[in-house]
């Protein structure tokens, strides 16, 4: 990551060079340059969906629940170091960034295909189950996403591109 500057956003102190205390302040990862607090959206859907079995009314709230990559998660934020996560984001190590976008885009998969089921006239037993899988399936993935946010080894077991398309078919009982 380049920590001699960043590119302002709105925000003037952006426009300061990147330090690691400030990183470590806004809760970025020096190393990466990524920000735990993005995994905050994803761990938001497990928990409702590990509410549907038990509160099937949680399936409204979980199909409120919106995709959105890290800029959209953090631009629509009041977070205090919001513009220096953005331009951390920006100047983070391209390879991170690039695992974290496609462990993201497999959970958005699987986030997707399970509300689209849910959408189906299931019964509440069909529905919580579903919804406890699609959990199950995630919580393997934050994992992986918060040590690819941490600057630690991914331990998937399979290409990334295997992930979301093995979630979705265990999903679909394929």
């Amino acid at each position: 990551m380049n920590l001699d500057a960043c590119c302002p956003e709105a925000d003037p102190e952006a426009a300061r060079p990147i330090d690691p205390a400030r990183l470590a302040e806004a809760n970025i990862n020096p190393v990466t340059g990524l920000a735990t607090d993005y995994l905050n959206h994803f761990n938001e859907a497990i928990m409702l969906l590990e509410l549907i079995p038990s509160m099937p009314d949680c399936i409204e709230e979980i199909m409120a629940w919106q995709v959105k990559s890290y800029r959209e998660h953090f631009l629509a934020t009041q977070q205090k170091h919001r513009d220096l996560v953005l331009a951390a984001y920006e100047a983070a190590d391209p390879q991170a960034r690039a695992m974290l976008d496609e462990l993201a885009a497999s959970m958005d998969s699987i986030l997707t295909a399970t509300r689209n089921a849910l959408r189906l006239d299931l019964s509440s037993a069909v529905a919580g189950a579903l919804a406890l899988e699609a959990a199950a399936q995630l919580k393997p993935l934050v994992a992986n996403a918060g040590a690819v946010i941490n600057g630690l080894k991914v331990t998937t077991g399979m290409p990334l591109a295997g992930v979301a398309q093995a979630a979705v078919d265990a999903l679909l009982g394929r």
